[in-house]
């Protein structure tokens, strides 16, 4: 796929995660959210926590689990911490890195605590 059908295939993915998430009853604080540190696809709250959720679009969802890398974990990471500075009211909330796979079929698979980093 070329890159304008990627980044576009990527919309659509986030925007479905979005309302899957939304019928579970996840509220989303921002979409895209792009600081120095890295990317965050999607932010969301449920109660007590706050979520910070990557979005995978890949053929099948075991494919999407392993494209996402070490590094760039350590990315989302950073871009959280940057997050959490800029919105202090939300430091208190217990904090979860969670996956969203979308598959060829345009299923979505939520995975909570996908990963978990120290400090959070």
């Amino acid at each position: 796929m070329g890159s304008r059908v990627t980044d576009q295939f990527g919309r659509t993915a986030e925007r479905l995660a979005a309302f899957w998430l939304g019928l579970k009853g996840y509220r989303v604080l921002a979409r895209r959210l792009r600081n120095r540190f890295g990317e965050i696809d999607l932010v969301c709250r449920r109660g007590r926590c706050l979520v910070f959720v990557e979005v995978k679009g890949r053929r099948t969802a075991e494919l999407a689990l392993y494209a996402l890398e070490p590094r760039q974990q350590r990315r989302i990471e950073a871009a959280a911490r940057w997050y959490l500075k800029e919105q202090p009211q939300l430091a208190e909330l217990d904090c979860r890195f969670d996956l969203v796979t979308i598959d060829r079929w345009g299923l979505p698979r939520h995975v909570p605590d996908v990963w978990r980093p120290t400090g959070y």
